[in-house]
């Protein structure tokens, strides 16, 4: 029998083993063990993190520096490795203007290997200014990949139109794997104020704007009953807690939680799911929520179409818009059993479109015929 293929793994944005939790932490070891249960030997080739928030030329250029060293030395290493034990792809994990790859295309060219991206998304608005040497990596590993593995509809979009001759294009939506989460469903609870949840890091930006579009919603939803858990922390945290202060007693904050800690049973009881996810990729925690059969009022954002279904499995509110917000929560805080409808659907949804299994399926078929036409 022989032995399971090789893939590199890496992860430019932020490595799998960072310490700070997020989607994209989340997602990238989700691909790992996706990978693994696909059948192959998967291995994380750096941990090197390129990105750049602030749009700093000087940074960037350091960065593509380190990668190249980076890249000459895993060269050096897996040819020193027996031919079977090389790997036999190099497979990134979300690759952007701010965080491009330039590790991998190098790798892969001295290996003569396929090269995959998932998650890469394309910002021609960026090709000038600060971001400049950034987007111009992001788009040369974007177009050196023999594949790109889109997640969302929003970003196959520009994909599909700078699609290079000769390079497959695969649907791979966000997954979800079921048995890491003990989550059998409770029925809905019939008496007490519907219970409201949010999961989020506290941090400035998106994640700050997301929690002042619930405050002012909840604000002008106060007449109706509702309490809300929030479950997060960071740098803003003083800031969060200031913006829901006038909601005294009905607001708990339980700081960070993982799903050995209590997260799940907070999913487990609570009656709406609700986040604005301002220039959110996707969401990971819309997902979890729905695997409890908990449905979502969210923020029309990015992807976030992808993983909420409106008026399925969810509602989606338009962009930004604090009104629409408030009304789609008032709305479901008053009906039962739209709340329930939409929550069975969810559940469905997830373990019947979001699958670890699905993900794993696609990726080992997938992968594996990238891999048969490169050899020689």
């Amino acid at each position: 029998m022989s032995p399971p293929r090789a893939i590199a793994f890496y992860a430019p944005l932020k490595s799998p083993n960072h310490p700070s939790p997020s989607g994209d932490r989340t997602m990238a070891r989700l691909l790992m063990r996706a990978l693994e249960t696909a059948g192959f030997s998967v291995s994380l080739a750096s941990e090197l993190r390129t990105l750049d928030k602030t749009g700093d030329p000087t940074c960037q250029e350091q960065l593509r520096m380190a990668s190249a060293v980076t890249a000459e030395d895993l060269v050096h290493r897996y040819r020193a490795e027996p031919r079977e034990q090389r790997p036999a792809l190099w497979f990134t994990y979300h690759v952007y203007y701010k965080a491009p790859d330039w590790i991998g295309p190098r790798v892969a060219d001295a290996l003569a290997i396929p090269y995959v991206i998932a998650e890469g998304s394309r910002a021609a608005k960026r090709a000038d200014g600060p971001w400049a040497l950034g987007h111009a990596g992001a788009e040369a590993a974007l177009d050196r990949a023999n594949a790109v593995i889109a997640m969302t509809d929003r970003d196959r979009i520009a994909l599909a139109a700078a699609k290079p001759d000769g390079q497959r294009l695969i649907d791979l939506a966000p997954f979800i794997d079921a048995g890491e989460w003990d989550h059998p469903r409770l029925s809905p609870r019939e008496n007490g104020a519907p219970r409201l949840l949010t999961v989020a890091m506290m941090r400035p930006g998106d994640k700050l704007a997301s929690y002042r579009i619930l405050a002012a919603s909840l604000g002008e939803i106060r007449h109706h009953p509702w309490t809300l858990d929030i479950v997060g922390d960071g740098d803003a945290r003083r800031d969060v807690e200031e913006l829901f202060c006038a909601f005294t007693g009905r607001v708990r904050f339980h700081g960070h939680m993982t799903m050995h800690e209590g997260l799940g049973d907070l999913y487990r009881h609570a009656d709406l799911f609700v986040w604005p996810a301002v220039n959110e990729a996707y969401g990971m925690v819309l997902l979890e929520a729905q695997l409890f059969g908990c449905p979502v009022v969210a923020g029309a954002h990015g992807g976030v179409a992808n993983v909420v279904r409106h008026m399925e499995t969810g509602i989606l509110t338009p962009p930004d818009d604090v009104r629409a917000f408030a009304e789609a929560v008032g709305s479901l805080l008053q009906a039962p059993e739209q709340r329930r409808r939409l929550g069975a659907a969810a559940y469905r949804f997830v373990q019947d479109e979001r699958s670890f299994p699905q993900a794993s399926a696609i990726l080992r078929e997938t992968l594996n015929d990238l891999i048969e036409r490169s050899r020689p």
